[in-house]
């Protein structure tokens, strides 16, 4: 089957995460996770991989077997189940050839994928794109990356004749809330050496930089009175989290910040004026940064305590995920990296090293103990019915997964 048949053939298949389920603690959060896994799991069978294995949590893996005598290092490749909740409709992709310009999506509905808006589509002047009818997220985030890892199970088995290590294959659920599959995922049946995601955007885009990532809640007491007798007796714990907001350091917000630069995010506050939860997101690249953007927290909140007592705040900080780096022995020289690197060079594929502003799979898989970078998958646009992927970089990313098991053999 050719990888774009498969692709479409993914898109059929509406897996729209569903937050209230995965709240909810139930995984897959959306049933027809389970559908796509068994359409995988029936391909992975027909190309004849084995140990192929799919758990009532939906994870599922299959191994393609060392064909080697020597002892290589195995590798694990793995893609995300799950689509984002940003848009629930069914998915109707289509195939333009892309001659420039701007690109309509749906004439009757006036929607239209404009040049001016998205100028990277310069880059892809007389390819294929598989677009949406703009009513609808593509799915590309991240059945593209199902379909490039299935395509290079195929090309293996076809060309027997070329030397591999052990090779995991595994795709799993709910990654676009809160990484839920690869939390669940036991690495210790996957016993590879390193592995890859394939979980981010256009052609040549390598990460092995991401947050370190932190969640701080924090919980304001006040006390209570009708307005006609509050003097000396109202506490409004909504005007004390205002009071601790304005104490967080000024420009380290999301929207000022870009690069390598951390943040605090005030993401949510909700209560009244006897109880206030607030809730942030910390950010940062650097470990020893990241630290000391936690125990700022804390000191602000024990100095909070401090003016207002201890029984009008609480807090609670946690760790969510950590940056893939903290676990690359040898950083930018280490294995997985370079031969990433070496396969773009292979395929005349310009890396574009880039550190990711937010999380993937892989930061809890390197976690686990299983160093696991990032690669592309082509598409562009992703949690957008303005998303698209050229087919060419859709070949691209499952050449790079095949040139990636060539070079750990060679080596």
């Amino acid at each position: 089957m050719d990888i774009v048949e498969r692709f479409l053939r993914y898109t059929k298949i509406n897996t729209t995460t569903n937050r209230e389920a995965g709240a909810a603690g139930i995984m897959p959060s959306n049933p027809t996770e389970h559908d796509l896994a068994k359409l995988i799991e029936s391909e992975l069978k027909e190309l004849g991989l084995q140990n192929i294995k799919r758990r009532e949590n939906t994870i599922t893996t299959a191994v393609l077997p060392s064909n080697s005598a020597k002892k290589l290092p195995s590798v694990a490749f793995f893609a995300h189940l799950d689509t984002s909740a940003e848009q629930k409709n069914d998915t109707k992709a289509q195939i333009v050839r892309y001659e420039g310009g701007d690109v309509t999506l749906n004439k009757e509905l006036d929607i239209t994928l404009k040049l001016s808006e998205f100028p990277e589509l310069a880059n892809y002047v007389g390819d294929d794109l598989i677009v949406t009818d703009g009513t609808s997220l593509l799915g590309a985030d991240d059945k593209a990356a199902i379909a490039a890892i299935v395509n290079a199970a195929q090309f293996f088995i076809q060309n027997p004749q070329i030397e591999h290590g052990d090779v995991t294959f595994g795709f799993l659920p709910d990654e676009e809330q809160g990484l839920r599959g690869a939390k669940a995922l036991e690495v210790s049946e996957i016993k590879a050496d390193f592995a890859y995601c394939l979980d981010c955007c256009g052609i040549g885009e390598l990460i092995y930089q991401n947050w370190n990532a932190g969640d701080a809640v924090v919980t304001f007491v006040g006390q209570s009175a009708h307005p006609m007798n509050a003097k000396g007796k109202l506490v409004n714990s909504l005007l004390l989290a205002h009071k601790f907001i304005s104490m967080l350091p000024g420009g380290e917000a999301p929207e000022y910040t870009d690069g390598v630069e951390g943040y605090y995010w005030v993401k949510e506050l909700s209560g009244n004026s006897a109880k206030t939860v607030l809730k942030l997101d910390v950010r940062e690249f650097n470990e020893a940064k990241y630290a000391q953007r936690m125990a700022f927290l804390q000191d602000l909140s024990d100095s909070f305590a401090k003016i207002y007592g201890a029984h009008r705040i609480q807090i609670s900080l946690k760790d969510r995920y950590k940056n893939v780096f903290n676990y690359l022995a040898d950083g930018e020289n280490s294995l997985p990296v370079v031969a990433a690197k070496q396969a773009y060079a292979r395929l005349n594929i310009e890396p574009k090293v880039i550190p990711m502003r937010g999380g993937y799979d892989g930061a809890v898989i390197s976690e686990k103990g299983v160093p696991c970078p990032n690669l592309f998958t082509g598409a562009h646009n992703f949690h957008s019915i303005y998303e698209y992927l050229p087919v060419k970089s859709l070949r691209a990313a499952s050449n790079v997964i095949c040139e990636i098991v060539k070079i750990i053999a060679e080596k």
